[in-house]
């Protein structure tokens, strides 16, 4: 079996290749490496896992195999959001921790999360010495040691916990939810069937806000959709929202690591502008300070705040685990990408859905004005900035490299009438016009698929730069 961690994990179809034997393998080369990385100390890991199927029984499993390397495994009751298992690694003082969750991918998928000691996805170099392992054990016919569940709880190498409540009080330090219960608003919340379900109602339990809960008892197929927060598949919330005459709906993803938002009348609120919007708010409300991070495909809009705040701006590629490389070696007011993985000052280095879904509130009833309004005063102020992105299919496979030395040679001069003042490989290749619109075109490193990303100050701009994209697929 050759498999690959990339920008966050392992993921596979279940029965296909996410297997119980495979899992058992990859376990394994985790388990030797925490053994290394606890140098050797007692090693602990953190197992967690979301609500898809198979999951607890993936989780257990692992925790089998860790006991079974003298690891002790601290294992979650239920299931819990990533970011929780990933600060109950910090908290545990672990040596790394294991969720198992295909994040926002089909139901049919499966697969594993793997997390450093400081709280955050393990580092390149960390996830390379993991595949090592899996070979070299596979090359020795090495197969993973495995204790019987009852007899490693008993010895107290499977230790059962809830990683919730120093969650939760984590968060207040991060979130004023004096400022929220002020606002006594009305909300939705849709967990999408995942693991962030109760989450931001249990932590709104105390103050004054109306809360209810969408889409949140088991359902390991998540009613058939992908268990992602974007507008197509969050017709249910607008419903509630509806219904409710609520103030705000707020979707997390999957594993709960991820933010989408609605507003009362209904429309879709992207990261873009919860970025935007929560940065605003930690520097005019609160005087905070510190870089500004994004990934290449996120809104120029946090650029032009950043500017206006003298705070420095930094871009990565795609991938949370570059923003976190940031937050570790720097002070960090805010770093986020498009996808909804955001997160602040003071927290893990790691997208947390809940935390930013919180953070909304308070920009809200900070504000006192309702969130349709404050998302018009940002185009006003920063905009107007219109976003989309298309995910292409290419005829031929092409490596990632040719695409982009191609992409490179034949830059052209102007885009939809706008001169090319600049070209970035940050990521692909992404070009800058002359009135800070951008065109991001980023082939996949692993399936013949063209994802091309657009800002401009208006629709119909947006629509001439992706028609240069849907152009490049086709040839």
């Amino acid at each position: 079996m050759t498999i690959h961690f990339g920008t966050d994990g392992w993921r596979a179809v279940i029965s296909e290749t996410f297997t119980f034997e495979n899992l058992r393998l990859v376990a394994q080369a985790i388990a030797d490496f925490v053994r290394e990385e606890a140098e050797g100390a007692t090693a602990e890991a953190v197992v967690g896992f979301d609500t898809r199927f198979l999951s607890d029984r993936y989780a257990a499993e692992v925790a089998r195999v860790m006991a079974g390397n003298g690891i002790v495994a601290h294992l979650t009751r239920a299931d819990c959001p990533t970011p929780a298992v990933s600060y109950a690694v910090v908290h545990q003082k672990a040596a790394a921790g294991v969720v198992i969750t295909a994040s926002h991918n089909p139901p049919r998928y499966n697969g594993m999360k793997l997390k450093a000691n400081f709280g955050g996805s393990v580092l390149p170099e960390q996830a390379r010495r993991v595949e090592a392992y899996l070979e070299n054990n596979q090359q020795a016919a090495r197969g993973p040691n495995v204790m019987d569940y009852q007899k490693a709880l008993d010895g107290g190498l499977i230790r059962r916990f809830d990683p919730a409540w120093p969650y939760y009080e984590h968060l207040t330090h991060l979130v004023d939810l004096d400022v929220v219960s002020s606002g006594e608003l009305r909300v939705v919340t849709d967990a999408m069937y995942g693991s962030g379900r109760k989450c931001i109602a249990d932590m709104l339990a105390r103050t004054r806000c109306h809360v209810r809960e969408i889409r949140g008892e088991m359902n390991p197929g998540f009613g058939g959709i992908h268990p992602e927060p974007i507008a197509r598949y969050l017709s249910a919330l607008a419903a509630a929202i509806q219904t409710d005459r609520a103030d705000v709906g707020l979707a997390t993803d999957g594993d709960g690591d991820r933010i989408g938002a609605m507003d009362a009348r209904g429309h879709f609120v992207d990261p873009h502008h919860i970025f935007a919007l929560v940065l605003r708010h930690l520097v005019e409300r609160r005087g905070w300070d510190g870089m500004v991070v994004r990934s290449v495909s996120t809104t120029r809009m946090v650029d032009r705040l950043a500017q206006r705040y003298g705070l420095e701006l930094k871009e990565t590629p795609v991938g949370f685990n570059h923003i976190a490389d940031y937050m570790m070696n720097g002070d960090v007011l805010i770093g986020g990408e498009e996808s909804g993985g955001l997160s602040i000052k003071g927290h893990i280095p790691e997208g947390d859905g809940v935390l930013m879904g919180l953070m909304l509130l308070e920009v809200i009833s900070a504000a006192g004005a309702p969130l349709h309004e404050l998302v018009d005063q940002l185009q006003a102020d920063v905009g107007p900035a219109r976003y989309a992105r298309q995910d292409l299919r290419l005829r031929h496979a092409v490596s990632k490299q040719k695409m982009v030395e191609r992409l490179m040679q034949e830059a052209p001069a102007r885009l939809a009438g706008e001169a090319v003042v600049d070209i970035q490989t940050t990521d692909g290749v992404k070009y800058l016009l002359a009135d800070d619109s951008w065109l991001l075109i980023r082939p996949s490193g692993t399936e013949p698929v063209l994802r091309v990303y657009a800002e401009a100050r208006s629709d119909e701009m947006v629509a001439a730069l992706l028609a240069y994209g849907e152009d490049v697929a086709a040839l």
